[in-house]
C-alpha cells in the first residue's frame, strides 16, 4: 500500500489538480517552479521504478479480495505503521470498556488486538471484502462480522453502537455524505467516531493505494474527501472534532526512504502530510 517509496509499494502518480484546494498548499506556499520540480520528481521516479510493471486500477471489493491473501505480511509498510501510531493515539482518548464497538472497514482485523485489550462489550467488523473478513475470522474465530452491501447499513438498527472506528477506509467511499449519515444513525446518542486515512492532500496529488500481484501493480479505487468536508458532514449530525492528528514526511520516517534508496524523494516531499486521524464525539 503506498504513494511514496517506503509505503510498501511504488508510486502510481497523477498530476496534482490546481483547482483542488488543499490545506497543505495554503499553509506552504509553493511557487510554480517548485511545483514543476515536484511533479517532475514523481514522473522520473515512476519512469525509473514503475514503468516496467503494469498498473491496473480495480474497484474496492475486487482489489481487497485479491489483496487479502498477503495483506498481513507487509513488513516496513510506512502507511500501515503510521496508521497504527495515529489510531492508538486517538484510541487512548476513548472509553471502550463495556461499550458496543463497530470497526467499519475492519479488513483483516489489524487493530483488533489493541481494541480487544480495552474489553469492549461487543466488537463487530464490517467490510466490503469477503476475503478480508475471512482472514479476520481465521485470526478471531468467534468474531462478529458483517459484509457491507451498501453504505446505508440498512440491516443495522438505529443507535446500535457506542463507538465507530474506521481506519484507511473513507477515501474508498464514493458517496461519503450518505455513508457518514448512516454511521451517525447507528450511533447512540452519546457516541465516539474515530477516522484515519490517507491524507486527502496526498490523494489529490496523485497518491494511490497499490500492491503487487504477480507481475502487475494493483491500484485501489479512491475518492478525495477533504477533512473539512468530513467534519462538516459529521457536525450536521451533532458530532464535533475532539482531536486531530496528522503525520507527515519528516525525520521520524526518513529510514523508510533510506531503505528504498529514495532519500532524494524524501527531501523533495519533506513536510508533506500523508496520513491523518480525527476523533469525533457527540454529546
Amino acid at each position: 500500500m503506498g504513494w511514496l517509496p517506503g509505503w510498501g509499494n511504488k508510486i502510481a502518480g497523477q498530476p496534482f489538480k490546481p483547482t483542488q484546494r488543499s490545506s497543505w498548499r495554503e499553509k506552504h506556499v509553493i511557487d510554480s517552479s517548485k511545483t514543476v520540480t515536484l511533479i517532475n520528481t514523481l514522473k522520473n521516479f515512476i519512469k525509473k521504478h514503475v514503468a516496467h510493471s503494469a498498473i491496473l486500477e480495480k474497484d474496492v471489493v475486487e482489489a481487497y479480495d485479491t489483496w487479502a491473501e498477503n495483506y498481513d505480511t507487509q513488513p516496513g509498510n510506512l502507511m500501515l505503521d503510521l496508521d497504527k501510531r495515529v489510531f492508538l493515539e486517538l484510541l487512548d482518548e476513548i472509553v471502550i470498556k463495556n461499550k458496543n464497538v463497530a470497526d467499519i472497514g475492519c479488513g483483516t482485523g489489524r487493530h483488533w488486538g489493541n481494541i480487544l485489550k480495552n474489553d469492549p462489550a461487543s466488537l463487530t467488523g464490517f467490510d466490503v471484502s469477503a476475503g478480508m473478513l475471512g482472514k479476520l475470522k481465521n485470526k478471531y474465530p468467534f468474531a462478529q462480522t458483517q459484509l457491507i452491501r451498501d453504505n446505508l447499513f440498512s440491516a443495522i438498527p438505529d443507535a446500535s453502537f457506542d463507538v465507530i472506528l474506521s481506519t484507511l477506509t473513507v477515501a474508498h467511499i464514493k458517496d461519503i455524505e450518505a455513508a457518514l449519515s448512516s454511521w451517525c444513525r447507528i450511533c447512540k446518542e452519546k457516541a465516539d467516531i474515530v477516522i484515519t486515512d490517507f491524507h486527502p492532500d496526498a490523494l489529490a496529488f496523485g497518491g494511490k493505494r497499490t500492491f503487487p500481484h504477480g507481475k502487475v501493480q494493483i491500484s485501489v479505487e479512491n475518492y478525495v474527501h477533504t477533512v473539512r468536508v468530513i467534519k462538516l458532514l459529521l457536525l450536521k449530525n451533532g458530532f464535533r472534532a475532539i482531536n486531530e492528528v496528522t503525520k507527515s514526511v519528516d525525520e521520524t520516517v526518513k529510514d523508510y526512504y533510506r531503505q528504498q534508496s529514495a532519500l532524494h524523494v524524501y527531501e523533495k516531499f519533506k513536510g508533506f502530510p500523508i496520513i491523518y486521524g480525527v476523533h469525533f464525539r457527540r454529546a
